[in-house]
Order: C-alpha cells, then structure tokens, then sequence
C-alpha cells in the first residue's frame, strides 16, 4: 500500500514508435529457415506451410498475408508492422518481436509459447486460442483488440496495458505481473489464474465483477 500523501502509480508501456524504410516489394518463391529478410514488404502473399524458423524479418512490412500453418518458430521480427495478416495454426513459438505493430489480424490458434515481445503494440482485430505459454512480454499494448481464450500461463508481463481490448476467458494461471494495467480493459473475463493478478492494476468495477472468483481463490464462503 501506498504511504499517505502519496499516490500508488503504475508505470505505463513504452510504446512501440515503428519507422519503416523505404521498402522493395518480396519477390521471392517461398520463405527459408534461417533466412534473411530486410527492408522488404510482403503484400497480399500466401505464406501457407512456408517454414522460416530462425528467420530474421528486419524493417519489413507483411501486409494481409496469408499465414495458415506456417512455422516461424524462433524467427525475429525488429522494427516491422504486420497488418492484415490472417491465418491458423501460425507457430511462432519462441519467437522474438522487438518494435512491432501488429494492427487489424485475424488469427487462430498462433503458438507464441517461449516467445519474447519488447515494444509491441497489438492493435485492432481478433486473436482466437492465443497461446502465450512461459512467454515475456515487457512494454506491450494490446488496444481495441479482442482476445478468446488466450493462455497466459506461467509467462512474465512487465508494463503491459491493456486498452479498450476484450479478454474472453483467458489464462492466468502461474503468471508473474508487474505493472500489468487492466482498468481499461473492455471486458475481463478469467477462466483461471485469478490469483495471477497480483503486480495488475484493475478498476472499482472489475474488482466487484471478480469478488466471486477471489472469494473462491481465499476459500470465502459468501452466504445470503
């Protein structure tokens, strides 16, 4: 608690600020593992099944793309904006994002597990079954966006907000929050994890609507 006369405070996100290049259009046949990618855009390409675990997307714009199945697992995108994109089954597992925008996706099913983000803004669009697992995310803004059923199990959220953006039955399970922002959150649904909460910052409001859950995590009967 804070002392009196002074005003408990959490520490917002440093925002993702992505200055793209000028950029040439990708005119490659298919994507590799381990491959080098920068200052180049992707435009209405269809990624299905591409396989460029490790590859490196540096200053690079992949716009309404097609990304069903496609592995970029331990892959790295700096400094890129992904907008559009849709797909299922995206493995980004272990991935690394650094100074990304990822605005308008429609996604199902993405394997971010063991993943890093660092200044990333998720902006806009629908993210279904998102599994974040054991991943860290530090400075990271989702905003406007809608969230079902994403799993945050046992990952580390450091100066993450949470902005007019719809989480629906997600996973708190084991997460480790410090300067988590969720009073701004359009819809806070928990299917596990309430007790992940501590190091978040949540409203009045989002305190009387979870008061069922934390009196079952405290083992508090609450009879009429």
């Amino acid at each position: 608690m804070a002392r009196k006369g002074q005003q408990q405070t959490v520490k917002a996100a440093r925002r993702a600020e992505v200055r793209l290049p000028g950029l040439s259009a990708w005119e490659g046949g298919g994507l590799e593992p381990d491959g080098d990618y920068d200052a180049l855009e992707f435009a209405d390409v269809d990624l299905t099944g591409q396989d460029a675990a490790g590859a490196r997307f540096m200053d690079c714009a992949v716009r309404r793309c097609v990304l069903d199945e496609a592995g970029l697992a331990k892959a790295r995108f700096l400094d890129s904006v992904l907008e559009g994109v849709r797909g299922v089954g995206t493995d980004l597992s272990e991935a690394s994002l650094r100074d990304v925008e990822l605005v308008d996706a429609r996604l199902g099913g993405v394997r971010m597990h063991g993943g890093v983000l660092e200044r990333v803004v998720v902006r806009g669009g629908k993210i279904d079954y998102l599994n974040l697992r054991g991943a860290r995310l530090r400075d990271v803004v989702f905003e406007g966006c809608v969230l079902v059923e994403p799993d945050f199990g046992g990952a580390v959220l450091e100066r993450v907000e949470f902005r007019d953006c719809a989480l629906r039955g997600v996973d708190f399970s084991g997460v480790r929050m410090v300067d988590v922002d969720l009073r701004a959150a359009s819809a806070l649904e928990i299917a596990r994890g309430v007790e992940g909460l501590a190091g978040a910052v949540i409203s009045p409001g989002q305190l009387f609507e979870l008061a069922p859950a934390l009196a079952g995590q405290l083992g508090v009967r609450v009879i009429a």
